[in-house]
């Protein structure tokens, strides 16, 4: 007599989709590595220096934490890996390697690893380390080298000195805070937005080739690790925003392709604001984030002290994710709310 199937009844989920931490972390790497080729080619050996620095210091630090509370090592998820990168793409390329490892502590120890570890971090632990190095070591975080400076090469990476410039929006609040209007040297054209697309401007060691960004947010997006959602309403927000400043005043608004192109947007909205763990998690909540974070940014940029916003519209919408996790939550089938008691004959 043939033996019957036997079945296993448990609690959902019920199938699995084969994703796993590493893999989705090992694909946030690849996603990333045009724009660390881009970094490398217009900056040199700072670029290599400082990812370096940063990659090994996080595993250093999430290894070295985790034992001192008694947990497994850890780094085996390359959840570290991928702060560090992040932390390092969102860098000056000058920056002496031990503010970084500061950064790294900031990022590692105290962001990710002090509320628990991956999956309990309510803010991005990349931006958390950069934030704090910009607080710490302002100077340091706002010299700038300039992009295919021809001695981006020679000698030993800490030992060449940065050429100190000004990224573009940094020369746009500049002239703004000084004259009130723009220069006409700092308005766009044609050359420079094809500059701007390919990287050929100051800035972090990341942000500066849209081109390798959107390559790697189109890779993510294939292997359906992030979804259109946040980077869209993001980007969109901050295009719209701009374009009805300029469209008021051209004189002191730079054009939508300016605020699209320089700064740290592209890489804020694709890798940093999609975050899952400090994102919300239903596709409504996702739009309210982005629109939130385009918003933030251009406030920010438009009349905050600082010339970009990026890093602290994310933080703070990261603030909120939980309320709008609440407000978005979808209605479950079959539920019935409650009726809310008055107080005054109820039964």
């Amino acid at each position: 007599m043939a033996q019957e199937k036997q079945y296993i009844v448990s609690t959902s989920p019920h199938a699995h989709s084969g994703a796993s931490v590493h893999r989705i972390m090992l694909d946030v790497i690849i996603a990333l590595l045009p724009a660390v080729a881009a970094s490398v080619y217009f900056f040199g050996w700072q670029a290599l220096r400082i990812t370096a620095v940063c990659i090994i210091s996080s595993l250093a630090i999430e290894a070295i934490s985790r034992k001192m509370m008694g947990r497994n090592l850890g780094i085996g998820d390359l959840s570290a890996v991928v702060t560090g990168l992040l932390l390092a793409l969102n860098l000056p390329p000058s920056l002496p390697s031990w503010m970084a490892i500061v950064g790294c502590i900031f990022a590692i120890g105290i962001a990710k690893q002090l509320f628990g570890g991956i999956g309990y971090n309510p803010f991005n632990p990349a931006l958390v380390g950069r934030v704090a190095l910009l607080v710490a070591f302002p100077v340091a975080m706002t010299k700038w080298n300039d992009a295919l400076n021809p001695d981006r090469w020679s000698g030993l990476a800490w030992a060449v000195d940065a050429t100190t410039t000004a990224t573009p929006l940094g020369a746009v609040k500049t002239a703004l805070s000084n004259t009130g209007v723009i220069p006409t040297d700092l308005l766009m054209s044609s050359k420079s937005m094809i500059n701007y697309m390919l990287g050929d401007m100051s800035g972090s060691v990341g942000e500066v080739s849209a081109i390798a960004l959107i390559i790697g947010g189109i890779y993510l997006l294939w292997r359906k690790c992030i979804s259109w959602h946040i980077p869209v309403a993001f980007i969109g927000t901050v295009a719209i925003f701009a374009g009805i400043l300029h469209a008021v005043n051209s004189d002191t608004n730079m054009p939508i392709s300016f605020h699209l192109l320089s700064g740290g947007l592209m890489l804020g909205a694709i890798f940093m604001a999609t975050d899952m763990v400090t994102s919300p998690i239903t596709k409504k909540g996702m739009l309210v984030f982005g629109v939130g974070c385009g918003l933030l940014t251009m406030l920010i940029r438009r009349w905050g002290g600082y010339p970009e916003g990026v890093s602290f519209s994310i933080l703070l919408m990261n603030a909120v994710t939980p309320l709008i996790n609440r407000a978005t939550h979808p209605r479950i089938f079959g539920h019935v709310a409650k009726k809310a008691k008055t107080g005054v004959n109820d039964k």
